[in-house]
């Protein structure tokens, strides 16, 4: 992004979900409507456009801001508990009906993936296919992250029957999907995610195949240098680190000029098992004991104060993620976990917008929002879409101007960069640079 233009929060966010997801996210979701009537479900319908879908958004953010206990408590009238904007910006039936049949992927195309089940080609994640694909070129389209990373794992709440759903219960969210993250350190965005489908696991947006175990290939699949370049160092917890691989995946990243830092357990197959020179109790805070060997990824008790800092500062870095979200997530009771993704892609928007929004100010010397007044302004902007006051102005065509021809000072275009002559010679100066080229 320009970091010197004037962004609104819905700028910012449209990013994300541009309006060409918009219209993917309409067209499936009619498509989702009909066959719900055809299988005789009863209630009216009719075919949501992409302002309509951005008002619908703008009501789940303000509901991730002020907490009812049902949908229909957000249309109470007359009550202590009222609350006036949502019937400001849609009729309850209607937004009952959008939650309802909110539909990614196109429920056709979806059948015809459901007849491959059982051989390689069936993809488990189909039905959020497209968000995934948008939302992913969209974090790495706009932002390029600091020297520090953060690999680690990420929960989605859900205990939908899909053969993905897993138990963790050092995590805070014990039941969900499982997405390993890739984020900056520095401000928690997240900058890549592959979404974890079980044993036979393959990335979900290359359908690339398992190469060197899990943690290996969840770490080289999350850092790309294609996108990333070089230079970047990479904190991981014991996950990625503690395994027999781990001295691959080091090195295979210092290959790629990436460097990398993890936890570490000493009981660990591929562990070396020698003595010599270990640490003991007695050791000092800060000794390190290491060994020089491809096969050997170190033993470090009481790391130096420089690595400790460094290592715990930037290894938070995907909970510095999952802080924003979890402030005021985008979530609603489901049963279908393709629209728990639905939320919490629209959570990953929201919040890579406003840290995109911190960025931009702190750069221009401004006060940010907070991200509770970010979010407010996100859903009023949104809920007005369309009108007079969202709707950007179109400039005015300059007509051409007569006698300004492109006559290059530079002679044939393959002897340098082509220069308008009368724009060269403004000014004096120009004019007699002009003349000395000629």
């Amino acid at each position: 992004v320009d970091t010197h233009a004037a962004y609104k929060p819905l700028d910012l966010l449209q990013l994300y979900f541009s309006p060409t997801t918009g219209r993917t996210l309409c067209t499936n979701t009619n498509k989702r409507a009909e066959k719900s009537k055809e299988m005789g479900k009863k209630y009216k319908w009719a075919d949501v456009e992409v302002e309509e879908l951005y008002k619908f958004l703008g009501l789940l953010t303000y509901t991730s801001l002020v907490p009812l206990p049902s949908i229909t408590d957000y249309w109470k009238q007359n009550t202590i508990t009222s609350v006036p904007f949502p019937a400001t910006v849609m009729a309850r039936d209607r937004f009952r009906a959008l939650l309802w049949n909110i539909h990614p992927s196109d429920p056709e195309e979806d059948n015809k993936n459901y007849e491959k089940k059982g051989t390689p080609e069936y993809n488990k994640v189909f039905r959020i296919k497209p968000l995934i694909d948008d939302i992913l070129s969209a974090c790495q389209a706009h932002y390029h992250p600091r020297r520090e990373l953060a690999v680690d794992e990420r929960m989605v709440a859900t205990k939908a029957k899909t053969g993905m759903t897993q138990y963790m219960k050092d995590k805070p969210t014990r039941w969900g999907i499982k997405l390993f993250v890739s984020v900056d350190s520095s401000n928690g965005y997240t900058v890549n995610f592959d979404i974890y489908t079980g044993n036979t696991h393959i990335h979900t947006h290359t359908h690339t195949h398992r190469v060197l175990g899990l943690s290996y290939d969840a770490v080289m699949h999350l850092i790309q240098p294609s996108y990333l370049g070089a230079g970047y160092h990479v904190y991981m917890d014991n996950f990625y680190t503690s395994v027999c691989l781990s001295p691959v995946l080091f090195q295979d990243l210092l290959q790629k000029r990436i460097w990398a830092c993890g936890t570490i357990r000493t009981n660990r197959i591929g562990f070396p098992r020698t003595k010599d020179h270990s640490l003991d109790s007695k050791s000092s805070r800060g000794s390190i004991h290491y060994t020089p060997s491809f096969s050997f990824s170190g033993e470090i008790r009481g790391m130096s104060p420089c690595v400790q800092m460094g290592s715990g500062r930037c290894m938070g870095g995907v909970d510095l993620s999952d802080a924003p979200m979890g402030y005021y997530k985008v979530l609603h009771k489901t049963q279908r976990w393709y629209k728990t993704f639905f939320y919490h892609f629209m959570d990953i928007a929201i919040v890579n917008a406003f840290l995109l929004h911190k960025a931009i100010a702190i750069g221009k010397g401004e006060k940010p929002l907070i991200q509770e007044a970010f979010k407010e302004t996100l859903a009023e902007q949104l809920a007005q879409v369309g009108s007079p006051s969202t709707a950007r102005p179109v400039p005015p065509t300059r007509p051409p101007r007569a006698q300004h021809r492109p006559v290059y000072i530079t002679g044939h275009s393959t002897d340098g960069r082509l220069k308008c002559r009368q724009c060269h010679a403004k000014t004096p100066l120009k004019m007699w640079l002009g003349n000395l080229y000629n």
